[in-house]
């Protein structure tokens, strides 16, 4: 931790060091906002069938306007949060948390920048199953679209013709990310790079990544090991063809062999469009193949996702969305109604679910600590930005 704060503090620096060489303009900002949200959740299955909640998270940027459509630009914020369980007449049980959410420096012109620090990094053409989900934990049901960030150097070049290269580099992230089984190796880097291109009527993209994992104490049937190298390769697409279709794909590998956990290998596809109905329903469907294989490629222990939503405008104000989930191994289904009432700085979340009591999908999101989402359920958020 100190490294890395050492780390951070030099590289600050030395952005502030490149500012103070070009010529400025006048037009350097200072502007804070924040969002502020709480909610009341009642499941009777939860350890407590009512929790009341809230979340803060106050945010500051400062930009520094250079000369030739330069500009030096910083972001910090914290997640403030706090919930009550609480069993009537019974027993009660409170928590609280703060925790840095975002903290980063940029340095960017018109086709290039780059950014350092605490950082939200993601990328791929899925929405709901995302086999590139490497670095964040979005949860599409989310309607804040909350995740934790990364600690992280990104850099990106931008050409005229829209392709883009982005490099980056990632260090001190001592939990899991994304989709990640197996923890990184403390005090290893981790390096990878992506790739986006036009192709008629879409877009493409490459990425790669490399990291070291440590499989000791992970699981008593692997074997354990302190560093193992990890490759992972990503392909994705999108066309725009009357309508929307896209795939992504992954492959995980490692250079040891830990059994089922030795390959990984992830296939989503999908498809959306907007039929004429009232006023425009759309619907999107994506499937999911996710294998755990000794053999790479083996397609030996294979599950199958499929995920369906459907997002409908009730009026000017007024949306209401499903998402629905089907895990084909296990004959379950995760289900999600949300209506939101949507005004100038505030919004109204209505939120019901029936899902299986345990999670049988692939780890989604910010409840993955503790499944307070499992059963049948009601939750309502509001939610205020300023």
């Amino acid at each position: 931790m100190k490294l890395r704060s050492a780390i951070l503090s030099v590289i600050f620096l030395l952005i502030l060091i490149i500012a103070k060489g070009q010529e400025k303009t006048s037009d350097n900002k200072l502007y804070y906002k924040g969002q502020l949200s709480t909610w009341g959740h009642v499941n009777t299955n939860n350890p407590y069938p009512f929790y009341l909640g809230g979340r803060y998270i106050p945010q500051t940027n400062f930009e520094m306007n250079l000369k030739n459509n330069r500009l030096i630009d910083f972001e910090a914020s914290v997640n403030i949060y706090g919930q009550a369980g609480i069993h009537f007449f019974d027993s009660a049980s409170t928590t609280t948390n703060l925790d840095l959410y975002r903290i980063w420096g940029r340095y960017s012109t018109e086709h290039f920048e780059f950014r350092l620090g605490m950082q939200k990094i993601n990328f791929g053409t899925a929405s709901m199953m995302r086999a590139l989900r490497w670095f964040d934990q979005v949860d599409p049901r989310d309607p804040l679209g909350l995740t934790d960030g990364v600690w992280a150097a990104l850099g990106r070049y931008y050409f005229l013709d829209n392709t883009n290269i982005w490099i980056w580099a990632l260090y001190g992230n001592n939990n899991t990310k994304g989709m990640e089984a197996i923890k990184t190796k403390q005090d290893t880097p981790e390096l990878g790079g992506r790739i986006q291109f036009p192709v008629p009527k879409g877009e493409a993209g490459l990425s790669y990544h490399h990291r070291n994992v440590d499989s000791r104490g992970f699981m008593d049937e692997i074997p354990e090991f302190e560093k193992i190298n990890e490759t992972r390769v990503g392909i994705d697409a999108k066309w725009d063809v009357t309508i929307g279709l896209w795939l992504e794909a992954a492959w995980m590998t490692k250079n040891k062999n830990i059994g089922i956990f030795t390959n990984q290998e992830i296939l989503t596809l999908g498809s959306d469009y907007t039929f004429g109905i009232g006023n425009g329903l759309n619907l999107t469907l994506e499937h999911m193949l996710l294998s755990y294989d000794e053999n790479a490629f083996g397609f030996e222990n294979n599950y199958h996702f499929t995920g369906l939503s459907l997002s409908y405008p009730l009026g000017m104000f007024d949306n209401i969305q499903g998402i629905f989930y089907y895990d084909w191994e296990n004959n379950s289904s995760c289900n999600f109604i949300n209506w939101f009432r949507q005004f100038n700085k505030t919004t109204l979340y209505v939120m019901a679910y029936l899902n299986p009591k345990n999670r049988a999908l692939p780890s989604m999101g910010i409840d993955s600590k503790e499944n307070l989402f499992g059963g049948l359920g009601v939750q309502i958020m509001y939610v205020f930005n300023h």
